[in-house]
């Protein structure tokens, strides 16, 4: 039974970012006029699908991700959250850049429900956040946070990119400093990617660090906040005791969730499955997936292999054993063997040391058959 939904909001503000191959639309485009309207028609056609398709379950965890959740005013994602129930205890998140990081607005998604607030950083220099596109400058973080936490949430995350053109590791240590500052609960942390379907994807940028370098910055990432009262949950998230993001947690345990809107991908009764990529064809058709299979034994196996080792608390191999009838040890002894410098045995299975997590990528395919 899933007791976690993700949401997805495709359209921002402005441009994409150079960095951003995932699916968002330029509202910027739309004469202001027609902007409400827009928003509006999507909010309902998106409250048409979850009426069609959630049972109503109690949720543990809701996350608005985009695109630009935070474009959306409050009183629409008021309709949606009625849509659905929640147990007491719900984590309930919401993307937001600073640029609409005002008062007013972050004090009214509190008021509607929200607990939890995801701003999007990525980084205090400001030469850099003009570089890869944020209508943002680091005055407008550091204020956003405050609207926040004088809003009512305690409950507050900040992203980080790192490996950035031109990024150096001094500078990558000043923006941790400034994180540090800041009396959040949550950092996530991303190595930048240059992938298709972006405009760096098209037209890469220069004197982007080596992966020696961002190997050099990862670490660096890791020593800083470890230090301090971070810890890593996750290969890229660090958190305050008790503030891991229960949301993604589900992810990493490989368990089910809803996913509604444009792109969404959710996880139900064994099939994986997405939506339009394509806003035209999701507005007519919001009932339709574009993709949807029913993942075979093995493939389920894989995945939670996958999924767990991204955890730092690792696999939990009575689960496996149980769930797939296998003995993990004996099924996989060759692999624990070959890389026993960067799998260490823990209470309940097996885990990454951090050597072992920057090493994961080639590690985990010979998990595959």
């Amino acid at each position: 039974m899933p007791k976690a939904c993700y949401i997805h909001i495709p359209f921002c503000s402005g441009k994409k970012c150079n960095y951003c191959s995932f699916i968002s639309y330029p509202i910027h485009l739309i004469s202001e006029n027609d902007i409400y309207d827009k928003l509006k028609g999507y909010i309902y056609t998106l409250i048409k699908e979850i009426d069609n398709n959630y049972q109503g379950e109690l949720l543990s965890t809701l996350y608005f991700g985009g695109g630009t959740p935070s474009i959306v005013p409050a009183k629409l994602l008021e309709k949606v959250l009625s849509k659905l129930n929640f147990d007491l205890n719900s984590e309930i998140t919401i993307e937001l850049n600073p640029e609409e990081g005002n008062y007013e607005y972050i004090k009214a998604l509190n008021d509607i429900g929200f607990n939890r607030i995801s701003v999007g950083s990525q980084t205090f220099n400001d030469n850099l956040l003009k570089l890869i596109g944020r209508k943002h400058d680091s005055k407008a973080i550091i204020q956003t946070v405050k609207n926040a936490k004088k809003a009512g949430f305690k409950n507050i995350s900040l992203d980080l990119i790192y490996g950035l053109p031109n990024q150096t590791l001094e500078g990558l240590k000043k923006d941790i400093e400034i994180f540090l500052d800041m009396d959040i609960q949550h950092i996530s942390t991303y190595g930048l990617k240059i992938e298709g379907g972006s405009f760096w994807g098209e037209k890469p940028p220069s004197n982007i660090p080596d992966e020696d370098l961002q190997a050099d910055m990862y670490l660096l990432i890791n020593n800083l906040l470890e230090k301090s009262e971070f810890t890593r949950y996750e290969v890229s998230n660090f958190a305050k005791e008790g503030f891991e993001s229960r949301h993604n947690l589900t992810y990493w345990n490989n368990d089910e969730y809803y996913g509604f809107g444009v792109s969404a991908h959710g996880y139900l009764n064994g099939i994986r499955y997405s939506n339009y990529t394509s806003i035209a064809k999701y507005m007519e058709s919001p009932l339709s997936h574009e993709y949807g299979r029913v993942l075979n034994k093995q493939e389920q196996l894989e995945e939670e292999i996958f999924l767990g080792f991204r955890k730092t608390e690792g696999i939990n191999i009575k689960k496996i054993n149980k769930i797939f009838n296998i003995d993990f040890d004996t099924k996989y002894s060759h692999i624990l063997k070959k890389y026993k410098d960067f799998i260490i045995k823990t209470n309940s299975g097996y885990a990454f040391n951090l050597q072992g997590t920057m090493l994961s990528n080639e590690i985990l395919p010979e998990f595959l058959e």
